[in-house]
């Protein structure tokens, strides 16, 4: 048999840094990046468009099986985007980022049935293939046998920064604490929802990007992956 191909596994809090870090690393070791956050924020976005209850079981799980959902490589030259989010044949990369869809994700993914049916797909995605996959249970659920399980963290202060200057770029006005406050309503909801709710595994690889910046953080996962002889 040959050798298996590399898959790391990414969990973590909201803004922790998961999606460049995986998008970059991804580019770095010229294998395939899977963001899986962006499938449960399309989902939020086909309901909110559609009318539908985003804490509604059976309808949400209903419009699931009713939607086309791909993920692509961003655009050739593309410094702004690690990938491309096309809902039902239309390409919703940035609509995808606004604050509604971003706190709707957190809502339809406490759905049991929204998580299983996820999983299923990204398991299929990912199937003998050498990919970074990063989001909420990757590692316990997704990718239990990842080489490198990586649980990429930073205080909720930080995080809360880095969110709003990524909504200053995208010309979205939001305060400080507004944001803060937001961060902390995701962290519970990751926390405490009843299906894979969000914790550090046993073998999961911690690393606390709080004082560190992208390039510091890659070089630390390279470093790890060496250790482990992953390279």
């Amino acid at each position: 048999m040959g050798k298996k191909p590399l898959q790391i596994a990414i969990d973590g809090p909201v803004a922790a840094g998961k999606g460049d870090i995986a998008g970059r690393l991804a580019r770095q070791l010229h294998i395939t990046y899977i963001y899986t956050g962006a499938m449960y924020r399309m989902l939020a976005l086909s309901c909110i468009k559609k009318g539908i209850p985003l804490k509604d079981t059976k309808r949400v799980t209903a419009e699931l099986s009713n939607i086309s959902m791909e993920l692509a490589p961003p655009p050739v030259g593309s410094t702004d985007r690690v990938i491309t989010a096309i809902l039902d044949g239309t390409d919703v990369t940035d609509r995808i980022m606004a604050p509604d869809t971003a706190l709707g994700a957190s809502d339809v993914g406490v759905i049991p049935q929204v998580r299983s049916r996820m999983v299923a797909l990204q398991q299929e995605m990912a199937k003998g293939k050498a990919v970074v996959m990063e989001g909420r249970d990757i590692g316990l659920r997704v990718l239990p046998d990842a080489q490198l399980k990586i649980f990429l963290t930073a205080s909720v202060e930080e995080r809360a920064k880095r969110r709003l200057a990524q909504w200053k770029t995208k010309g979205i006005e939001k305060t400080y604490d507004e944001v803060l406050a937001d961060t902390k309503i995701r962290d519970e909801q990751d926390c405490t929802r009843e299906t894979d709710p969000l914790k550090i595994l046993p073998d999961s690889w911690i690393l606390d990007t709080t004082t560190m910046n992208q390039d510091e953080v890659i070089d630390a996962i390279f470093k790890e992956l060496a250790r482990r002889k992953c390279l």
